[in-house]
C-alpha cells in the first residue's frame, strides 16, 4: 500500500471531528505508516496532553517530510496497531497527513476494528482452516483454558487474509455473552500469549475479535456454517 488517501483526505480537512467516523473507518479499513528507528524499533511521540502515542502517517512519504528523524516507516494494518498498543501500554494514536492531523484513543479504534472486522462473509476478511503448528497449539490450548472464561461461547480459530492489503495472520473470533469489548475475550488472549502458546520467529501474527452473542447473531451463524476449527464450551 502506498497511501491511505481516505484517511488523508479527512485529516487534510481537519474535518476529524466532524467526520470522526469516518476516519476511524479509513484507519481500521486501511491502516497507516508507523515510523521506526534505524535498530528497527518504533518511534513514539507526545499527545496534545503530553503522554506518549503511537504516530501513524498516511504514507511513507508524509512521515518523511513530518517527522525527518524516521529512519523508515512501515505500513501497520489495524491488528498490528493493536498488537503495538498492547504491548507498550500507549493510550492514543496521533495520525498525520501533510496538511493535518487527529488524535485517536487506541480503544476507539479497537471498537471500530469489532464492529467493522468481520463484515458478512469476507468483505475485508477472507478465512480459512489452517494447519500452521501456531493454529494448532491454540486450538488445543483454547480447548484447556475455556472452562477458565464462563462468558465465552465458542471461540474459532482460522487464518485470517485482509483483502484490501493481502496481509495474513491467524485469527481468533471470540463470541461472548457479555457487552464489547469483550473482558473475557481479552483475559483468554492474555493468559494463551503468557505461556500457553509461543510465537516462533516467522510465526504468523494473531489477532483477535469478540463477538457479542446477541448484537453479532448472524456473524456467528456465518461462522459456525464456516466449516473453521471451533471450540464450544460444553
Amino acid at each position: 500500500m502506498t497511501a491511505n488517501d481516505a484517511l488523508a483526505d479527512i485529516l487534510d480537512r481537519q474535518a476529524s471531528e466532524t467526520e470522526s467516523e469516518q476516519l476511524l473507518a479509513a484507519l481500521v479499513d486501511h491502516g497507516v505508516f508507523v515510523p521506526v528507528q534505524e535498530n528497527g524499533t518504533v518511534m513514539f511521540l507526545a499527545d496534545d496532553e503530553g503522554a506518549p502515542a503511537l504516530p501513524g502517517f498516511v504514507s511513507k512519504e508524509c512521515c518523511a517530510d513530518r517527522l525527518s528523524e524516521a529512519a523508515t516507516a512501515l505500513h501497520c494494518d489495524a491488528l498490528q496497531l493493536l498488537e503495538i498498543v498492547e504491548h507498550t501500554g500507549v493510550e492514543a494514536l496521533m495520525l498525520h497527513s501533510y496538511q493535518g492531523w487527529a488524535r485517536v484513543p487506541a480503544a476507539l479504534m479497537h471498537q471500530t476494528l469489532q464492529q467493522r472486522g468481520r463484515r458478512a462473509a469476507g468483505e475485508q476478511l477472507q478465512l480459512s482452516a489452517s494447519t500452521h503448528r501456531l493454529a494448532l497449539a491454540l486450538r488445543d490450548a483454547v480447548s484447556r483454558r475455556l472452562p477458565e472464561v464462563p462468558a465465552i461461547r465458542t471461540v474459532w480459530v482460522s487464518q485470517a487474509r485482509w483483502l484490501n492489503t493481502g496481509v495474513e495472520h491467524l485469527m481468533l473470533h471470540v463470541a461472548v455473552d457479555e457487552p464489547l469489548p469483550s473482558s473475557s475475550a481479552d483475559r483468554l488472549v492474555e493468559v494463551l500469549l503468557a505461556g500457553e502458546v509461543v510465537r516462533g520467529d516467522g510465526d504468523p501474527q494473531l489477532g483477535m475479535l469478540a463477538l457479542n452473542t446477541t448484537e453479532h447473531a448472524g456473524t456467528i451463524a456465518e461462522l459456525e456454517a464456516s466449516g473453521l476449527d471451533s471450540i464450544t464450551r460444553s
